[in-house]
């Protein structure tokens, strides 16, 4: 049986050790204590609490067919006349995000801000031309 001790659950999730704490704590993540009386969670109940956590629509964000949202720190802004680069480090993810200067502009990024990536894609692929 896989047991994870709070930081590794921490760091599975994407979230601080201290946020694991609280969810055992107030009871919505279960955990035991283990044979050094270090709290331990089972691997079946973090793999069905990281699910209902994918299943929970962030506050504040529309209903969209998007799947995968990774909430993150904008990196750096990278702008031109038209187009800006974004980038948003998501855990130990980095995302790269071009879109429209303009679209930067009127959500009002910039570095050291709280932005949310969400990827549509079923496959994305990068080829050399033949």
């Amino acid at each position: 049986m896989d047991r994870f001790r709070i930081g590794e659950a921490a760091e599975l999730l994407g979230v601080s050790a201290d946020t694991v704490r609280r969810w055992v704590d107030s009871g919505r993540l279960p955990a035991t204590r283990d044979e050094h009386d270090r709290r331990v969670i089972d691997g079946v109940d973090l793999a069905g609490f990281a699910r209902s956590l994918a299943d929970e629509p962030d506050e504040g964000t529309s209903r969209s067919s998007a799947r995968n949202r990774l909430r993150g720190i904008v990196t750096a802004i990278t702008r031109d006349t038209v187009m800006a680069q974004v980038d948003i480090q998501a855990g130990p993810f980095r995302l790269v995000a071009l879109t429209s200067r303009e679209a930067v502009d009127e959500l009002g990024l910039r570095v050291g801000s709280v932005a949310v990536a969400v990827v549509k894609s079923t496959t994305v692929m990068v080829e050399l031309p033949r």
